[in-house]
């Protein structure tokens, strides 16, 4: 069981970080993560006015080989990790990058808001963490 990638949209729909934690190596280009952002984003939006009780919507998708689990926060912006179909916890652990987020990079003064994330302190902190889970799991 592993976490096998991650993505942060900012509320406008734009990707503003991606990164993969797998050993293979992604089949996505950075063009086609922008437009599944941008995708997720649109269809994010759509499920919260389609819900037929109060929505804040899409938190997971399953398929087979994998799930796609999103977690949204106050100000809109979505931290997307995509994992294996067994992982359990991972609202937990989406949680917990989020405070990793707000630890380097809101609280770093030169990050713009709404724009890309090249916060070198944020990556190796998540990436710590995310390889934590995959040795544990």
């Amino acid at each position: 069981m592993t976490i096998s990638s991650l993505m942060i949209i900012n509320k406008a729909g734009g990707l503003i970080y991606q990164k993969g934690f797998s050993s293979t190596p992604s089949k996505l280009d950075s063009n086609e993560y922008l437009v599944l952002a941008g995708t997720f984003h649109g269809v994010h939006t759509i499920s919260t006015r389609i819900a037929p009780v109060p929505s804040s919507g899409i938190e997971v998708i399953e398929a087979s080989t994998f799930k796609l689990h999103c977690f949204q926060t106050q100000t809109g912006t979505k931290f997307i990790m995509t994992t294996d179909p067994e992982q359990t916890r991972v609202e937990l652990y989406l949680k917990k990058v989020y405070e990793i987020y707000s630890d380097y990079v809101m609280k770093n003064p030169f990050y713009t808001p709404e724009m890309p994330i090249r916060c070198e302190l944020f990556d190796v902190n998540v990436l710590r963490y995310i390889k934590s889970i995959n040795e544990s799991s």
